[in-house]
């Protein structure tokens, strides 16, 4: 295969991910392996690929695929969430289109529609991912209402509700008028929003006086029950104890209460009482006896037979101040700024109403799930989000898991006859016949038709709350093999905006269902931000097309770009130029292997001595940065990681040590140095892959011959060898003299290709083994040991004066800057010797670091001495 002159990403991308899906290489089955499990958190069955998909799935990728080159069975389970609102809205939105209205069909006929839908549009997302370079088993790929996972959730709301953990009641929820159905609190955001504090009379019944109330939601006066004065404001001291008030416009008669919860402070001190519409005023309405009038339909237009019948909530305020002020009952209005609830999905303010709903009992569930985050059985990374967790696991509420709709998996409830029975009136099964069994056991006289399902759906989290035990069709069989094989899985890699909706309750379930973690970690990735720090969406049209970025830089710059602008937890600031950078890193991978690939190489050819070293010194360098990596991923310190080898490759492999093997034009290479040079690239490839998996599949393969079928999805990882801290250091000093040779001919303006000479006052931290490198990389001509300074130009590396003669007049330049570092090791000096005269440090401190701040004294007392050497 002969390797293109060119880079151009499209090219590879596509003609390897068919290879790889041709040779099933992302497929796993137990074995007697380590098994590396990650579930993909399932995208919506709606969803296209977004910004915040690039960033989570490429750092998935960098784990599976790391994990498979590590030797384990690594399997990464796809999969899509069939988000009951957001599909509903969109198929309600397609009917219309076609000129049809949901409530013109009858629940079959819109699921019939619904599951059309899924089937033209539910993988679309999943195949963009395949672009990205997922390594998914995508034989594996599930759907949170295809057969076993409907099934298992089925089971679960069974088995929970036999135990006593699900019951049915009536509860103040968060009603979506939009999508016409409750949501949990977790589905619930706030935002800011603008609007008026209304101040309203109400007339004290039998007087001429009137209390006056501030509210943001005049609309609901048609549900007030009462008024309510904190018992200790002096204001409301001389009201009668069975003082009654009339509710404006409404001409209702309602009690005057009072209790501590009404804060003195808001407004005037009175609280109009509306139970059925706010979750605090529902509380004083049960606490005193209140009566709850619903005000709205589910549409959140008022209700039939009261004013303003069938308006919406927003028009009805806005008519109702004007109204108010007519009859004289508004005293005033203020602009007002408050947080408003707002329904996740469609974006509207919910609605506090009451409503009878299915619901979780959280309490018992939720214990084993907070002690498993807070002793580390299940890490968090970043910590930082323990405490959110923990804040919210000690103050959790009941899950309301119905919706009212009819996308989704259906409450497995059939309700009875009402002559039948007292109890619940209903019956819990799996099954219509298993439910015509169990209310038979009631009423032995009933038949199917005497059975009706309840109309609710369950909340889309109460399937995928079991997505890391349904995956492996753990709840249906919760002894199969590959259960017991595959879970608890390793990593989870999620957003922080769903730790409640998802990550706390897959430990719940975890725990209730196979009794451990359901995962070892979670990694939070950061949100996805335009340059003023907005979250990315397509409303904002403030987000790039993801395809569009692969397109023009290729989907190994893409994931580059993501992990130079990422860290665990930390918001992304998006920019496009890192994916140029990452596509450039491609090129410079490439052009390096086409340099390599070049070389000819002759079995008369003899390894010289800067070869030699180059190859002993890159050899350590290479088992340092194993060593860094390891630590690095070991921490899901994943971007860290990249930049390690990034440095690693741009700096050490292309600048210094090509550089330094590279031979003259014209010439051959020597066998023994090309070899270790090719070996080093392999290694060098098999490190980079989990991050760029393309163009190191490309290059690969064209390294040596391979047969079809190999890949280097499944190379070994490299393993650190021996490591010689005296080699790497001995380096290092050799590139700050190279370094300091090349500053001087940058700043005389000496050419590159002009040969100078070196001179030296050599002492122990001479490197005098690494003078041919010093040669070839520094271009010169001789080095020559001298004892003392023979003019020309002189820098400093540790305590080694070295001196370039050079036929130049000393500049004030030069002058200006020796001063420079004279100050700053005198500085240095000084705080080191400050450290060393602290006697609680020298005492108390690790004997190794004492002696390092000795050496760092040592070295800056000599460098000093040569520094006022120069400048006498």
């Amino acid at each position: 295969m002969a390797l293109a002159d060119k880079y151009t990403p499209a090219d590879l991308e596509s003609k390897w991910y068919d290879y790889w899906l041709r040779h099933r290489l992302f497929h796993s089955e137990p074995d007697e392996r380590e098994p590396y499990t990650i579930v993909i958190p399932p995208p919506n069955v709606t969803g296209q690929l977004h910004m915040g998909h690039m960033l989570n799935n490429t750092l998935q990728d960098i784990l599976v695929r790391r994990a498979r080159m590590q030797g384990k069975n690594a399997c990464w389970v796809p999969g899509t969430d069939h988000a009951s609102i957001a599909t509903e809205a969109k198929v309600v939105a397609r009917l219309k289109e076609q000129g049809i209205e949901k409530s013109s069909l009858t629940r079959d006929e819109f699921l019939e529609h619904a599951w059309t839908w899924k089937q033209e549009y539910g993988g679309i997302i999943l195949k963009q991912l395949q672009k990205l370079g997922a390594s998914c088993d995508w034989d594996r790929t599930v759907f949170t209402m295809d057969e076993a996972r409907s099934e298992s959730v089925l089971k679960v709301f069974c088995d929970l509700h036999d135990k006593g953990l699900i019951y049915r009641g009536v509860r103040m929820v968060n009603w979506d008028p939009s999508a016409k159905t409750a949501l949990s609190d977790e589905e619930v955001m706030f935002k800011e929003t603008h609007g008026k504090l209304y101040y309203l009379r109400y007339k004290i019944e039998g007087t001429d006086k009137y209390m006056v109330v501030a509210t943001t939601r005049p609309e609901t006066i048609m549900g007030d029950t009462a008024l309510c004065v904190n018992p200790d404001d002096e204001r409301y001291a001389w009201l009668p104890k069975d003082a009654r008030v009339i509710v404006p416009l409404v001409g209702r008669s309602v009690p005057v209460i009072r209790d501590s919860y009404v804060d003195i402070t808001f407004g005037t001190g009175a609280l109009k009482v509306t139970p059925a519409h706010d979750v605090n005023d529902y509380m004083l309405g049960e606490k005193y006896g209140l009566e709850s009038i619903d005000v709205f339909n589910d549409n959140g237009t008022i209700r039939t037979g009261l004013p303003y019948a069938a308006l919406d909530r927003f028009a009805v305020r806005k008519q109702i101040e004007k109204d108010l002020d007519a009859a004289g009952l508004l005293e005033k209005t203020e602009d007002y700024t408050n947080n408003v609830g707002c329904s996740e999905r469609t974006g509207v303010p919910i609605e506090p109403k009451l409503s009878m709903q299915w619901w979780v009992k959280m309490d018992g569930l939720s214990k084993p799930a907070a002690k498993a985050v807070a002793e580390d059985i299940v890490k968090f990374i970043p910590e930082k989000y323990k405490n959110t967790y923990r804040h919210w696991m000690d103050g959790i509420k009941d899950w309301c898991i119905s919706r009212q709709l009819w996308w989704g998996h259906r409450i497995p409830a059939w309700h009875l006859p009402p002559r039948v029975g007292g109890g619940h009136n209903y019956v819990v099964a799996p099954t219509p016949e298993e439910a015509l069994s169990k209310a038979r056991l009631i009423e032995p006289s009933l038949s199917a038709a005497d059975l009706r399902q309840d109309e609710d759906v369950l909340d889309t989290w109460f399937s995928s709350w079991l997505w890391p035990i349904s995956v492996f069709d753990g709840i249906r069989n919760p002894d199969n093999a590959e259960i017991n094989y595959y879970y608890p899985t390793n990593d989870l890699v999620t957003a922080p905006e769903i730790i409640f909706f998802w990550v706390a309750r897959m430990i719940m379930a975890g725990y209730e269902y196979r009794n451990e973690k359901p995962f070892s970690h979670v990694y939070f990735t950061g949100i996805v931000r335009d340059k003023l720090g907005r979250k990315m969406s397509k409303q904002l049209g403030n987000s790039p097309d993801p395809l569009d970025l692969i397109a023009k830089y290729g989907a190994d710059g893409m994931r580059v770009g993501m992990l130079l602008q990422s860290s665990a937890g930390n918001d992304v600031m998006f920019d496009e130029a890192p994916c140029e950078q990452g596509r450039n890193f491609g090129n410079k991978i490439w052009n390096a292997y086409r340099l390599v690939s070049g070389w000819e190489a002759s079995p008369d050819a003899k390894q010289d001595d800067a070869s030699r070293l180059a190859v002993e010194w890159f050899e350590n360098v290479l088992s340092r940065t194993i060593r860094e990596l390891d630590e690095e991923m070991s921490s899901y310190r994943i971007s860290e990681a990249f930049m390690t080898l990034y440095k690693l490759f741009w700096d050490d492999f292309s600048g210094w040590y090509l550089e330094l093997v590279k031979p003259a034009y014209g010439s051959p290479i020597d066998m023994v140095t090309l070899d270790a040079t090719r070996n080093f690239f392999d290694s060098l490839l098999r490190l980079l892959h989990p991050f760029m998996p393309f163009i190191t599949e490309e290059i690969w393969q064209d390294l040596t011959p391979r047969k079809e079928g190999e890949s280097v999805v499944y190379a070994a990882m490299p393993a650190a060898a021996g490591i010689s801290e005296a080699i790497l250091n001995r380096f290092e000093m050799t590139r700050e003299v190279i370094s300091g040779i090349r500053n001087i001919r940058k700043q005389h303006n000496i050419s590159p290709k002009e040969s100078l000479s070196l001179h030296i006052i050599t002492d122990e931290n001479y490197p005098s083994e690494y003078a041919p490198v010093m040669v070839k990389m520094g271009n010169l001509g001789g080095i020559s040991e001298v004892s003392e300074g023979d003019g020309g130009i002189g820098f400093i590396v540790k305590t080694t004066q070295y001196f370039v003669p050079l036929e130049v007049q000393e500049s004030a330049e030069d002058r200006a800057q020796l001063e420079k570092d004279l100050a700053y090791y005198e500085g240095f000096l000084a705080s080191v010797e400050k450290k060393l005269s602290n006697e609680r440090f020298v005492g108390s401190a690790p004997e190794a670091v004492v002696a390092n701040e000795r050496a760092k004294q040592a070295d800056a007392i000599a460098k000093i001495a040569a520094l006022k050497k120069q400048l006498s």
